[in-house]
């Protein structure tokens, strides 16, 4: 599909075309956004050209699949690349949260699902065991339930690469990596320095997140909705998810992809120098520097058991 409106970029060494622009999940399912306006923002996106559709099972106690799920009945569904993640650690665990994530959505099977909250060394670990979600993930796959896997995370580039080594011990590559990409985060734990290349290199789907940061970033005073999003969609992201919770937002974002231009190296810099100084100590990336956005540190149940040979080990 492509419309005038939208840039598309293929999705890492998938085939698919998405557009470059994702309209982020979170949002629809805030209380200040009511069902119907939830709804509308959705359709009207994709009426215009939006095809990636973000989500999580744990979005809003629901409320972001189930919203997402009425939006894209009738015509809708065969329109969007859709992804969803989940919070499951345990192979038991990940399939639940899979299948009631289907459930809400209303779908057969969902494009991309993301492990989601990849913040803990041990996370990737749990994951890749016998028992981890990652075997949940593989089955699921095999049944058609879901196309392409992928994992997600805010806090540390470090811990993405070790995400990438350990998967790649398990003979194992993923189809998109998502992380914080905005133009605090090229001062301060970098995605963009130290993550991007190598997904980059192994030609993973590259989703960027947090662009504004839910307009954290923009009380900085340092650069403008617009320059934001430029920032994002001039790295080599196949996406640049952006949380939409009004027809206004959801204009800003068509106005960024109808404004774009590839930067220049002096270009970057000269934006990213308006930054330095409120980047520096990651004050503006609360994500990185604090648990606020640490839905699964809130709700360990969410994670499921730890594996049985770790709980052995420890009663042998």
């Amino acid at each position: 599909m492509s419309n005038s409106e939208m840039l598309y970029r293929v999705l890492g060494s998938t085939t698919e075309k998405v557009s470059a622009i994702g309209l982020g999940g979170w949002h629809i399912g805030l209380k200040h956004v009511d069902e119907q306006l939830g709804i509308r923002i959705v359709r009207t996106a994709i009426d215009r050209g939006i095809t990636f559709m973000d989500n999580s099972w744990d979005y809003n106690g629901g409320v972001s699949e189930i919203r997402m799920g009425k939006a894209l009945r009738d015509r809708y569904r065969d329109k969007v690349f859709l992804m969803t993640k989940i919070d499951g650690r345990s192979k038991k665990e990940a399939a639940r949260q899979l299948d009631e994530s289907l459930q809400r959505l209303q779908v057969d099977c969902i494009d991309l699902v993301q492990h989601h909250e990849i913040i803990r060394y041990e996370d990737p670990h749990r994951i890749f065991d016998k028992e981890g979600a990652n075997a949940a993930l593989i089955e699921a796959r095999e049944a058609g339930k879901l196309r392409y896997i992928g994992f997600t995370g805010h806090k540390d580039p470090h811990i993405h690469l070790h995400m990438l080594e350990v998967a790649a011990t398990h003979g194992f590559k993923f189809d998109t990596a998502q992380m914080p990409l905005n133009v605090m985060d090229a001062h301060y734990r970098s995605f963009a320095k130290l993550v991007v290349p190598e997904l980059v290199k192994q030609n993973i789907g590259v989703l960027g997140m947090k662009s504004l940061a839910n307009g954290i970033l923009l009380r900085s005073k340092t650069v403008t909705p617009i320059e934001c999003l430029h920032y994002a969609l001039n790295l080599p992201t196949s996406v640049v998810i952006t949380g939409i919770d009004s027809m206004e937002i959801l204009e800003q974002a068509f106005e960024a992809v109808q404004t774009f231009q590839p930067m220049n190296d002096e270009q970057v810099r000269s934006l990213l120098a308006k930054t330095a100084e409120a980047a520096s100590r990651g004050e503006f990336e609360p994500f990185k520097t604090s648990s606020i956005f640490d839905s699964t540190a809130q709700n360990p149940d969410w994670l499921g058991e730890e594996p049985q040979r770790i709980q052995q080990l420890m009663s042998a």
